[in-house]
């Protein structure tokens, strides 16, 4: 018989939860706005009794989830959020709030990691085991699979607290980011584009300036996880990453601040096909964590 998963993408704004086992088989969907861990995880909790008394019981979940958080077994602060400036969520333990409802596995890791899995298995990185998964939105963020498996460590990869450096003269905003400023984050986010040019980016027309400031950003960015973690392809995601104009000027940036050092033909002659935009849309999430659903069984 097939399996059946529930999937979980907890973002800062929404929740997504689904019941399948991959794309072309989703059989329930339901999103719910993120207000306080109690209500957001109740409603979780909800969607799936619901969803089981049409489909059947769930053999595993899968959590993905924004964080900082937790993604350790064994710790004391496993499913926990951790220190968020999202009001109320800082030391909430929403995978207990989850697994306590059902006697099965719950997998549990950040949203990007989960995107990662599912573009890996379904998306832009089939058949690769080395690469890189970054969304560049409300916020910045990346999952790194290398050598077949996701990197976790200490906790998990924050990519989008990289220090950059910022020429003043040429960019004088300072950075949003609460703990770094000048991090890749407080410089390149939805964000600052919003709070420097004082609209938001998807109002922003393609030749505006602001697309060459943020493209730089981007560029510094990738060009040093591609000297750390040489990875075999680097996938974009995110609201900001879907402007058109913005992959193109990127790529020649790349190029540029690389300057011939890594001797890969894939980035000198075919960059358009190494940094690439998501394959799966909205859906890397959701589909990612049917994947973390089944790796826990």
């Amino acid at each position: 018989m097939a399996r059946l998963y529930g999937g979980i993408e907890g973002g800062g704004t929404k929740f997504m939860c689904a019941v399948g086992s991959g794309p072309e088989d989703i059989r329930a969907e339901g999103r719910f706005p993120t207000t306080t861990p109690e209500e957001t995880m109740q409603q979780v909790v909800a969607f799936f009794k619901q969803a089981e008394q049409v489909h059947g019981r769930l053999d595993s979940i899968g959590f993905a989830s924004f964080g900082p958080l937790d993604p350790r077994p064994g710790s004391v602060t496993f499913g926990h959020i951790l220190s968020t400036p999202k009001p109320g969520w800082s030391n909430a333990d929403v995978l207990g709030m989850v697994a306590a409802d059902f006697d099965i596995p719950v997998a549990f890791d950040t949203d990007v990691n989960g995107a990662a899995l599912g573009e890996w298995r379904w998306g832009a990185a089939r058949g690769l085991d080395t690469f890189i998964y970054l969304t560049i939105g409300t916020g910045i963020g990346g999952g790194v699979m290398a050598n077949g498996e996701l990197v976790h460590g200490l906790l998990h990869p924050e990519m989008g607290h990289v220090l950059l450096p910022r020429n003043p003269e040429v960019d004088p905003y300072e950075g949003f980011c609460l703990f770094h400023k000048n991090c890749f984050e407080g410089l390149a986010a939805g964000p600052a584009i919003e709070n420097r040019w004082g609209q938001r980016a998807e109002t922003l027309p393609p030749d505006h300036p602001a697309w060459e400031l943020e493209a730089h950003y981007i560029a510094l960015a990738l060009s040093g996880y591609i000297c750390v973690l040489s990875p075999q392809r680097i996938i974009l995601g995110g609201g900001v990453s879907s402007q058109q104009q913005l992959l193109p000027m990127v790529h020649q940036k790349v190029l540029e601040i690389l300057n011939g050092y890594i001797q890969s033909p894939l980035i000198l002659n075919h960059i358009d096909e190494y940094i690439v935009p998501v394959a799966l849309e909205g859906k890397a999430g959701i589909l990612g964590a049917f994947v973390m659903a089944e790796q826990a069984l």
